[in-house]
């Protein structure tokens, strides 16, 4: 059989040799110091960006923005969730074609800065404008995570590209860990320990420690960065930085690709089905899933008698430290294994399958606290079976990665691409949580559908989303060919 014409895909092959069959490629090493570097740096994100969380809605009600509504407080903490991804939809693609051009470490330069200034502004704020602009502050400013994507399909191929994609949520979950756990332990110090934290600065600024903490981690990511972290765009990198050491293919027409100038590919030219397919697939994913984070700790800090638990933030924040390390583990011990095992396309669907019950569970709680009165063993065992479905869930943005990656044309264009797709990211996370927690709100504030509204849209938009994934194509190409 000629297999000369034959299409390649990414997935590893797992069969025998037989007549008929190509024998599987030989994986690539990932390239262990520069892919350490480059989850160091995206570490500090999620850190930062989730240690707000066990607090904000606290933080809402202690600067008297809803006048004593509790009901109201999701209204204004979606309003400031949604503008950091509202400024990043702004500016995202014009850093990662920057990106390009210049070079992958000048925009990470300035992406971590900016996040470090504006969250140190973010723990100084004391009224409702001061926190909406620190946080478009660190939106304008922050294009690294279309830029790290770039990097990292940038030092793999097509043997490893599944075992390094599998890094990034890995990377999530973890800061999905550490970032709520350190949020929720350092807010309002002078309450913890008293003799450390006595004086008037804590006081008035309850919530500057942890976000002091962020940015001490984004100033270690700039040094790490700065010393160890090689350049990967092939027109900026030294030349002992060549393809070999990051794992890309040598072949000629690869290279010849990735010389092919960036400015006879409009953007415009990149929007084939190829493209926009995962990149959908992309927004729907983090639209639905950041809808999720924000109601989260929404439900969690809601008083019982409105349909709430009423935990507190340190307890808020060690259940969402609890489901971020439990993911972690996970994708990083069976992600890479289980796309092997049944593809990335039949995982992908089987993974944003499970929103639905995710979702459920929340109405699910609300009832079993009102049948019992109080929160106990049942309410905990509802809250592992969602942590189950989560874990799922999150196998999704791994899989997505290696459609995106595969998608690009050339090399050159894959910081384009990336932009693109993170752009449309930030949209559907800009629209997500104003959207998901004002219709928390109003759904609490005027009882409908028992005050579980919310949870039963959210549901129906997991058909879209279904849908989406059924137009993925059923192989990854190979992007080496």
């Amino acid at each position: 059989m000629d297999t000369s014409n034959s299409q390649k895909i990414i997935a590893i092959e797992t069969t025998p040799l037989v007549p008929g069959k190509r024998s599987k490629k030989p994986k690539t090493p990932l390239p262990k110091l520069q892919i350490g570097i480059l989850i160091i740096l995206q570490l500090a994100e999620p850190i930062a960006s989730t240690s707000i969380f066990p607090y904000i809605n606290q933080l809402i009600r202690e600067l008297g923005i809803t006048g004593g509504d509790d009901a109201a407080v999701g209204y204004y903490a979606g309003i400031i969730e949604s503008l950091f991804f509202v400024a990043q939809a702004l500016t995202v693609l014009r850093w990662s074609r920057l990106s390009d051009r210049i070079g992958r470490k000048p925009v990470l330069v300035i992406g971590l800065s900016g996040a470090c200034i504006s969250i140190l502004c973010f723990g100084l704020s004391t009224t409702f404008w001061s926190l909406v602009i620190s946080r478009c502050m660190c939106g304008f400013l922050n294009g690294n995570l279309g830029v790290m994507k770039t990097m990292m399909g940038e030092l793999t191929d097509s043997t490893n590209m599944a075992q390094g994609f599998a890094l990034i949520p890995i990377v999530w979950s973890i800061g999905g860990f550490l970032g709520p756990l350190m949020g929720g332990t350092l807010a309002r110090p002078q309450d913890h320990w008293p003799a450390l934290f006595s004086g008037p600065f804590w006081r008035d600024y309850p919530y500057f420690l942890s976000c002091a903490v962020a940015a001490c981690l984004f100033v270690l990511a700039l040094v790490m960065m700065s010393l160890f972290l090689e350049e990967t765009l092939s027109t900026k990198c030294r030349p002992k930085f060549t393809s070999t050491t990051v794992g890309i293919s040598n072949s000629p027409d690869r290279e010849s690709l990735a010389q092919k100038p960036m400015a006879n590919m409009s953007m415009r030219s990149l929007l084939t089905p190829s493209v926009v397919i995962p990149i959908a697939n992309y927004a729907m994913l983090a639209f639905l899933d950041v809808s999720f984070r924000v109601i989260l700790p929404l439900f969690f800090s809601t008083p019982t008698h409105l349909g709430g638990l009423g935990f507190d933030p340190a307890t808020i924040g060690s259940w969402m430290a609890l489901f971020g390390i439990t993911d972690g583990v996970f994708q990083a011990l069976f992600f890479a294994r289980i796309v092997d095992w049944i593809g990335p396309k039949r995982l992908f669907c089987i993974s944003v399958s499970c929103y639905a019950p995710l979702m459920a569970m929340f109405p699910i709680m609300s009832w079993i606290l009102r049948a019992r009165g109080e929160v106990d063993h049942a309410i905990t065992f509802a809250l592992l079976c969602q942590l189950v479905m989560l874990v799922i869930w999150h196998t999704a943005y791994g899989t997505v990665f290696l459609f995106i990656t595969a998608s690009a044309p050339t090399n050159n264009v894959l910081g384009a691409i990336n932009g693109l797709g993170q752009t449309s990211v930030a949209m559907a996370r800009a629209v997500g949580p104003a959207m998901a927690t004002s219709l928390f709100a109003v759904s609490k504030k005027h009882n409908l559908l028992g005050g579980n509204a919310v949870f039963v849209i959210f549901i129906m938009f997991t058909s879209g989303l279904r849908w989406l994934a059924s137009q993925l194509p059923d192989e990854i190409q190979d992007r080496d060919e």
